[in-house]
């Protein structure tokens, strides 16, 4: 177990907004103010029975990748998109995933300013919402199939894999689905340019049950779910990079391939 500092949504009045490219000038770019908590984050590893994605809502899998590239956006979507498809498919018995979007994390190489390379994100949130998370779906699939798709269960189920290892520098960090209470969960507009997305950030919850994965490696990954239509399993599994007060000083800096993926059941 180590301690660190999460950082929280303060309490607001209006609704918390985030630009993702420069706003128009005299507008700021976010709207938020943070709430910086020390909280403990303990080892999954240790846990028994292991965590799963039905109950705490998240899980580790083994997979070791053929695809040498993982910074290459072609490579990513043409080959190792399959990969991920069929891990999630394996983990959960979805009659179909679909991979749709992925993110590359380097703070090394983004601050070097590599095209499509972002720093991890320390920040306590869920990717997809209540409305979001179903609207993804529309937005993905045909009007029919994506209809007759949201009659059944479906959920969304990100996987992520360290690009290094082990990883000792901002490890990720997921609260366990079963903590989280439904007024912590505050929806938040990401504003693009072209549209307007929506996520959970989250309010403190003394309740919170944090955990990570000491020492990931490169034949590993984790399945987070960030949505689920069945309000009976986990639905939404906040995570957040953070400061691991353990790490070697000379600890390589993290990079991490996170993929978002749709699963679908046939009930």
């Amino acid at each position: 177990m180590v301690k660190s500092t999460l950082n929280y949504l303060a309490e607001m009045s209006e609704r918390p907004f985030y630009y993702l490219y420069e706003p128009p000038a005299g507008t700021q770019l976010r709207n938020t103010t943070g709430d910086r908590r020390t909280v403990p984050i303990h080892d999954a590893r240790d846990l028994e029975p292991e965590p799963s994605l039905e109950r705490e809502g998240f899980a580790l899998a083994r997979h070791e990748t053929a695809v040498e590239n993982l910074y290459h956006e072609t490579t990513i979507r043409g080959a190792y998109y399959p990969e991920i498809e069929e891990l999630v498919k394996r983990a959960t018995g979805a009659v179909r995933v679909l991979a749709f979007d992925h993110n590359v994390r380097s703070a090394t190489r983004a601050e070097q300013g590599e095209q499509g390379i972002q720093h991890p994100v320390k920040l306590v949130h869920n990717d997809y919402t209540e409305g979001s998370g179903p609207q993804r779906v529309r937005d993905l699939l045909d009007a029919d199939e994506a209809e007759a798709r949201l009659k059944n269960r479906f959920a969304v189920i990100n996987v992520w894999k360290p690009l290094g290892g082990p990883v000792q520098e901002s490890p990720l960090a997921v609260c366990d689905a079963q903590s989280i209470r439904p007024q912590d969960l505050k929806g938040t507009d990401l504003r693009y340019r072209d549209r307007t997305g929506e996520i959970y950030t989250l309010a403190f919850n003394a309740d919170h049950r944090w955990f990570y994965y000491s020492n990931m490696g490169t034949d590993e990954a984790m399945l987070l779910k960030c949505f689920d239509s069945d309000s009976g399993r986990a639905r939404f599994t906040a995570h957040t990079a953070f400061e691991d007060p353990t790490s070697p000083k000379d600890a390589r800096p993290r990079e991490s391939i996170e993929v978002r993926t749709l699963a679908f059941f046939d009930a």
